[in-house]
């Protein structure tokens, strides 16, 4: 979950930057040395799968955490952490939080491994009416927030270094991808490669295409990518934001999307079918009450097809300079006006304020 590690990383540092002491814990990875370089101390834990033995290993960390540390709440982003966590809170009687991030598939069994904890955020109104109707939660125990965009990072510009390092060329047209690349994440990803040969005889300047993240899907993804000379994967990246203004055109959905809308780019709404995302095309001011309420994911929208999405990536080139930008600038309006980190900051410390008490 891509989104959800920017949403932490960006939490984590505004409760930070207000006095508090904040420490994450995590299976590893960029953003865990990004947050060491802020003066956040990460620790390390197996939280990426239900095996057995990663989650005996994770609950004794998490206990010896709370109990080095002098911790006073727990707050969990994910279904399997917020289960073992649930655990470890109820036996140290230390208040469970959690913040949902995206639609989980239901079964008997999943639903016995979820605790959503004492209070929960949800980061749309579609999510917390799931969370409500399968989990039976409270409607006074749920606050819907927001996905907090750092829009003194994430802004119109350009950088050079990314050219060159990527070796993009001035004149292609490039269009950007970010998700995380796993089996039921990464269609779009593959669509926009399979794309790739069409896009570049259709657009006359010729098209070039980032897909920045890392997942189960990488690899053969990559190995797809190979037989198209106007694809670039990047892996997993923590400067998303200078990749950004080296784009004309964002694909994709949820916190990237909105990332990509601060930094003024069009964007074309296109999410994974087998995530329950699904498409709405080129975002205006007529698409904005279903984004907002769905978090820039579609849910309950037309699923994406290889046909439609080629069809708008042509739609968005054409357009004059002027009707691309007039895009870009509505979208940054929307986040600037939406989604800052303060609010995200202030629904977390509210939350904690209310389980505390």
């Amino acid at each position: 979950m891509v989104g959800a590690e920017t949403h932490i990383f960006e939490l984590a540092k505004g409760l930070h930057s207000k006095g508090n002491n904040v420490i994450v814990m995590s299976a590893g990875g960029k953003y865990a040395e990004a947050l060491e370089e802020c003066g956040i101390k990460h620790i390390y834990a197996p939280l990426k799968n239900k095996r057995p033995q990663n989650l005996f290993k994770s609950y004794k960390a998490i206990k010896k955490i709370i109990k080095d540390e002098k911790i006073n709440i727990v707050h969990a982003h994910a279904r399997i952490p917020a289960f073992i966590a649930s655990k470890v809170c109820k036996k140290m009687n230390i208040p469970l939080v959690t913040t949902v991030h995206g639609i989980y598939k239901v079964t008997p069994l999943l639903k016995l491994l979820t605790n959503w904890g004492e209070k929960t955020l949800a980061v749309s109104e579609d999510i917390k009416k799931q969370v409500m109707d399968v989990y039976k939660i409270r409607e006074e125990d749920i606050q819907v927030t927001v996905n907090g965009i750092n829009t003194e990072v994430f802004h119109n510009g350009n950088n050079e270094q990314i050219r060159k390092e990527f070796n993009l060329s001035k004149e292609k047209f490039t269009i950007i991808h970010v998700s995380r690349l796993d089996n039921m994440s990464s269609n779009v990803a593959k669509m926009l490669i399979e794309s790739s040969k069409e896009l570049n005889e259709k657009i006359k300047d010729g098209v070039q295409i980032i897909i920045v993240g890392s997942g189960e899907k990488e690899e053969e993804l990559k190995l797809l990518a190979k037989s198209y000379d106007n694809v670039i994967m990047t892996g997993i990246r923590t400067d998303v934001s200078e990749l950004l203004k080296e784009s004309d055109l964002f694909v994709g959905v949820s916190r990237a999307a909105l990332e990509a809308m601060s930094t003024e780019l069009p964007v074309i709404l296109a999410g994974n079918k087998d995530y329950g995302q699904g498409h709405i095309g080129i975002f205006d001011e007529t698409k904005t009450d279903i984004a907002i309420n769905t978090n820039f994911c579609c849910r309950e929208c037309s699923d994406v097809n290889k046909e439609q999405l080629t069809k708008d990536i042509i739609k968005v080139y054409n357009m004059s300079k002027e009707d691309k930008e007039e895009l870009g600038r509505y979208g940054r309006k929307i986040v600037v006006e939406n989604y800052s980190i303060e609010k995200m900051v202030n629904d977390a410390e509210k939350m904690y304020e209310e389980v505390t008490k």
